[in-house]
């Protein structure tokens, strides 16, 4: 790293030691304790400070390393940062898939991915007709199959064979641990799946750029699990591919050559290009230690996906905000290819107009902003390089953990993987239910007037959202969006016979009434009720008139912690049945309890299991 010390603009400041910064900070928090207002804690277990300084940085012994070098944290090529751009297509009619294929290599798309879920339809001549115009040194090529992945390897090699395209580049996304983790289920026999990949590796020998089965980690996104679990289980399932093909004779130059990781990508930004960053690393030296001819087979190939787990069917244009920030993660991380996910993929099938925005969400960092042009563009940052090492630092050891439980099938068979995704999971759902975990437009800050059920292909959410059925080998982990149970209320809203309305009862002190408004409309508004706003009542009896007069199905009475001591009693009273919310947390509270008040809304509620009662109580 160079010595800016005797650059001309930092000789003519005086260096500040970070006890200085330290003592500054301390005297603008007035008292206030450092660790409990500028130390994040995160989800993967470790602290995140407010600032770091070059001196963090001491201790990093990979700083060295250029790009294109073991142990490939600055990324696998030396000179650009280019990735693949991929489109996927689910293949239900060959021909129609072919020319979909082909008019999207004219769109900026180098990349597709063929999704087979029809056996019948895995033979040469289809593969042939499916690639026709496709096949080509510049464009990467993917399958993915429900089943007859022997049958597909052989038909997408006999193909490539025939065509005059040197060098194919490609994958098969055969992963039977992956199928096992998230089914419970593989297709067969573990030991028999594991002979099958072999089997694959040695077909496509002479397809050097073609990775014939794939370790799904993405799994593991979606399902709410920390970054450090999705990259210490991802690594733990390539290492347990690894090991069990090399017991069964492969080398270990074919054997990690042939494996494409497939990351799920989600919305905290500088946290997962760390995560790319210290995943390189990490697998750089797993697969070193199983000691490979040429350091070339210790690099990590990534295809990184946008996640679901925080995708939305309400307000769903933000869902293009979310996944532009996780492609800038993704490519700026070093991925190798990427597919966005169309913004309405989640509830139908997409259309020209959302594919092509996915595309073009890529294309505007490649084209436009020259993401493609620079290699590792985080490399220095004080902040990315610790979350770096600290995500390497806790990926490892929970990597070694499994390990030592006898390695990733053995601790999956134990449970031991699937309680630590569920208790993360579970975690976060309360982080959401509470609002420490926010979805804009969903859990905060809802559209009211939005009504999405007639755009809804009920099948496809249901699919989504619904974990393996029937009989099972082993506990599946399970995938689920954060917004599902949020959802859940919005679509019992929109099927009500009639709409609930939350009628805000707003008295007394004009700030805090119209604060607490505010807030309460918020509140209620993610459950799709109808909100009725008021600018004040000059008496408590005027107000709960008014709300009678409007039909409303609550009232939320919003005033000063002061005020409410007196207003809420008599509003109580002269409401009757009507359900009485209390916005606030008044020093009052519990005398008002004792009065039958019981209702309160404020930043430390539940928001979903509040909102899941008021459902019972008005709709059922």
């Amino acid at each position: 790293m160079a010595d800016k010390t005797k650059q001309l603009l930092f000789s003519d400041f005086p260096p500040v030691s970070t006890q200085e910064w330290m003592d500054k900070i301390t005297a603008d928090l007035k008292g206030a304790d450092f660790e409990k207002k500028l130390v994040w804690r995160t989800n993967e277990g470790f602290n995140v400070r407010p600032f770091y300084r070059s001196e963090d940085l001491d201790s990093l012994n990979y700083l060295e390393s250029q790009p294109g070098e073991f142990p490939y944290v600055r990324g696998n090529n030396a000179k650009s940062n280019k990735w693949f751009v991929r489109q996927d297509i689910k293949v239900t009619d060959v021909k129609a898939a072919n020319e979909k294929a082909v008019n999207l290599l004219t769109k900026g798309v180098d990349s597709i991915g063929f999704i087979i879920e029809d056996k019948e339809i895995i033979t040469e001549a289809n593969i042939e007709a499916l690639l026709a115009g496709v096949l080509s040194e510049d464009v990467e090529i993917n399958f993915s199959a429900c089943c007859g992945n022997s049958l597909l390897t052989q038909a997408v090699v006999a193909v490539i064979e025939k065509s005059n395209v040197a060098e194919v580049k490609g994958s098969i996304n055969f992963d039977p641990i992956g199928d096992l983790t998230i089914k419970g289920k593989a297709c067969c026999e573990m030991d028999k799946a594991i002979n099958s990949v072999k089997e694959l590796v040695e077909a496509t020998s002479g397809l050097s750029q073609f990775k014939t089965f794939a370790v799904n980690a993405k799994h593991y996104n979606n399902a709410g699990a920390s970054i450090v679990q999705e990259l210490a289980f991802g690594l733990a399932m390539g290492n347990e591919y690894l090991a069990q093909l090399t017991e069964k004779g492969l080398s270990i130059d074919a054997a990690a050559a042939n494996i494409k990781f497939n990351f799920g990508v989600s919305g905290n930004y500088f946290m997962e290009i760390a995560k790319l960053r210290a995943g390189r690393m990490l697998w750089a030296k797993i697969v070193e230690a199983y000691q490979p001819s040429s350091v070339e087979a210790c690099k990590l190939h990534v295809h990184s996906e946008t996640s679901e787990w925080n995708k939305t069917i309400f307000d769903p244009n933000v869902n293009m905000l979310r996944t532009q920030t996780e492609a800038m993660s993704a490519t700026l991380g070093g991925t190798q290819s990427l597919t966005v996910q169309p913004y309405d993929a989640l509830y139908k099938e997409t259309d020209v107009f959302s594919e092509r925005i996915a595309r073009n969400q890529q294309l505007l960092l490649k084209e436009e902003s020259h993401f493609d042009k620079i290699v590792d563009p985080s490399a220095g940052s004080y902040y990315i390089e610790n979350l770096t090492d600290n995500i390497a630092e806790q990926a490892w050891a929970l990597f070694v953990e499994v390990e030592e439980k006898g390695g990733y099938l053995a601790a999956l068979k134990e449970g031991f993987i699937q309680a630590m995704v569920k208790e993360t999971a579970d975690k976060r759902r309360i982080a959401v239910a509470t609002r420490r975990e926010n979805l804009l437009g969903t859990n905060q800050y809802p559209n009211t007037g939005e009504v999405i059920s007639s755009k809804i292909d009920f099948s496809k959410l249901e699919k989504v959202c619904t974990s393996c059925q029937g009989e099972t080998e082993i506990e599946p982990i399970v995938t689920f969006r954060a917004a599902d149970e949020f959802e859940a209320l919005r679509l019992a809203t929109e099927k009500a016979a009639k709409r609930p309305k939350v009628f805000m009862l707003t008295y007394g002190n004009l700030a805090m009434r119209l604060a607490r408004a505010q807030f309460s409309g918020n509140f209620f508004g993610c459950a799709g009720y109808e909100i009725a706003d008021n600018l004040g009542f000059k008496t408590i009896e005027e107000g709960v008139e008014a709300a009678k007069a409007a039909g409303a199905d609550i009232v939320v009475l919003c005033s000063s912690d002061d005020e409410y001591a007196e207003a809420a009693p008599k509003a109580f009273e002269l409401l009757g049945d009507t359900p009485l919310v209390v916005a606030g947390a008044p020093a009052c509270a519990e005398e008002l309890k004792a009065k039958g008040i019981t209702n309160f809304v404020n930043v430390r509620s539940n928001v979903l299991e509040t909102l899941q009662g008021f459902n019972k109580m008005i709709l059922e």
